[in-house]
């Protein structure tokens, strides 16, 4: 007895998909492993300028990079894609200068597991059947890993942590729709620049006065770092991803901040964080195995920028 012809097709297609959601996979992850190496270089422009100058001056510097290097083209965007553009950018500078807010007034545990609520109420709602379940799991690590109840509560800090949470779930949302409707990272070109520009009448004021030539060069540095690198992965790994596996996906940060902290500074985790990573990583290879999209817009072939 032959087999189907109609097999091969839908095993190549099954194929193409697993293999396009490992590549998403991959990319989320070196995305968060330099988002993590990026806070960690930046403790030395918090003593200068604080957290809301370092993440201001990463932004601006991002912005103006993206803007010269890609030099963005009317002719890539529809009306439509551009204002998800611009939209992408207020909600890349609000989520960055909330958190800065919240970790001024919360322990940094408390303060992303509260931040953690809008990528993974993305997870939930964007997820069906086993995708839930791993979001719960996802979950369940990152309180272990952070503890937030050791912390204290201040509800202007609460505030702030609930708000980039909320914009952290837009910015998923808009990053996705950013990538689907504009070919290579085109979209970056509009969106960074708007983030630095939002960020600069927010924080410019009350930040200029402590600048130093040295300081100004610092965050050109750790712009590329952070927010140039991750930014990019994220736009394409979204293109591969649903927004479902991504947000389980973004549970593996606080591992990654956990691990970096025990290599680079020595700080030995106790045994509910090390279940904490157990379970997150367990979230992720389950995200990645059944989150790859069926549908992949037209482009997703990241043609040149």
């Amino acid at each position: 007895m032959t087999a189907s012809p109609n097999l091969a097709p839908a095993t190549d297609s099954s194929a193409t998909a697993r293999s396009s959601a490992r590549t998403g996979a991959s990319m989320a992850v070196v995305s968060m492993l330099t988002v993590q190496l990026g806070i960690a270089v930046a403790v030395g422009l918090f003593d200068e300028v604080g957290p809301l100058g370092a993440a201001w001056l990463r932004l601006a510097w991002a912005g103006l990079l993206m803007l010269v290097v890609l030099r963005p083209r009317p002719s890539m965007f529809t009306r439509s894609s551009f204002a998800a553009s611009v939209a992408l950018g207020v909600v890349t500078a609000a989520v960055t200068l909330l958190f800065m807010g919240a970790i001024e007034r919360l322990p940094m545990g408390t303060a992303s597991a509260l931040e953690f609520l809008g990528p993974l109420g993305v997870a939930v709602v964007r997820s069906h059947g086993r995708g839930r379940g791993f979001a719960g799991l996802a979950a369940v690590g990152v309180l272990l890993l952070t503890e937030p109840w050791h912390g204290s509560t201040d509800p202007v800090g609460v505030g702030y942590a609930l708000g980039a949470a909320a914009c952290w779930a837009a910015y998923i949302l808009l990053t996705q729709r950013v990538g689907d409707q504009v070919s290579g990272v085109q979209g970056l070109a509009v969106s960074m620049p708007v983030a630095g520009l939002v960020s600069t009448l927010v924080a410019a004021p009350t930040v200029v006065p402590m600048l130093t030539w040295e300081v100004v060069l610092a965050g050109l540095g750790l712009a590329i770092l952070l927010p140039v690198i991750p930014f990019t992965l994220e736009l394409l790994a979204l293109r591969r991803l649903t927004t479902g596996a991504f947000g389980t996906l973004m549970a593996l940060e606080p591992a990654f901040a956990l691990l970096i902290g025990l290599v680079v500074l020595g700080q030995v985790p106790g045994l509910l964080p090390v279940l904490g990573i157990v379970c997150v990583v367990a979230a992720g290879v389950g995200a990645e195995r059944t989150g790859a999209r069926q549908r992949t817009p037209a482009d997703v072939a990241e043609p040149g920028v």
